[in-house]
């Protein structure tokens, strides 16, 4: 028997060159890269169409915000326009308040003038003249301006209330009337159209 066989092993050893069979691979047919690439050509699609809408949407308000400037420049144009007209009707009504202020003071002098005039004519008399009624007729004539001028005498009667602001009092005095009432009229006040222009100056009971 040969020696090489005494182990044993010799039958059970491979023939040399020959190595185990690797596990077979299926192979790649491209489909998952093919999947991935329809996907990213619908998300560029997407997104492509979503940019243009945005660009269109970012043109849009561009466009409403270039309209809403123009309206307010025009806005704010309109308004300095109506401002300075304002300001020259309010110009123009003070010098028109003014022209028909002089104007009725003047056509007030023309009216009072006379009224002096005859003042000074009955001033002109001769000493041993009674003037009394030349001026009785100039206080009428007088009278007769300030009535045309809605002037009115403040002239309380003795007893009446005062009212302070219509009567300027004086003093008070010892007097038969009820107390804090009118006693008598220093000087007549005047009101022109419901307002006081000059207050009556009065003396006031005290009441004792």
């Amino acid at each position: 028997m040969h020696e090489d066989a005494a182990d044993g092993t010799g039958a059970d050893t491979a023939p040399e060159g020959d190595e185990p069979e690797a596990d077979a691979t299926p192979a790649d047919d491209g489909t998952e890269a093919a999947d991935l690439a329809d996907r990213v050509a619908t998300y560029d699609g997407e997104l492509g169409a979503a940019v243009e809408n945005l660009e269109a949407r970012i043109e849009e308000l561009e466009t409403e915000l270039a309209e809403e400037r123009e309206r307010a420049d025009d806005l704010e144009s309109r308004l300095k326009r109506k401002q300075a007209d304002f300001q020259n009707y309010k110009k123009r009504a003070k010098k028109r308040q003014e022209e028909i202020k002089e104007r009725a003071t003047e056509d007030f002098l023309t009216r009072l003038v006379p009224v002096r005039d005859d003042l000074v004519r009955a001033l002109e008399q001769d000493e041993d003249v009674d003037i009394r009624d030349g001026v009785e007729s100039t206080l009428e004539s007088f009278d007769r301006v300030l009535d045309e001028e809605n002037v009115t005498p403040i002239q309380p009667d003795p007893g009446d209330a005062v009212d302070p602001t219509r009567h300027e009092v004086m003093m008070r005095v010892e007097s038969d009337q009820p107390g804090g009432t009118v006693v008598d009229v220093y000087r007549p006040g005047y009101e022109m159209a419901g307002t006081v222009i000059q207050e009556a100056q009065v003396t006031v009971s005290d009441g004792q």
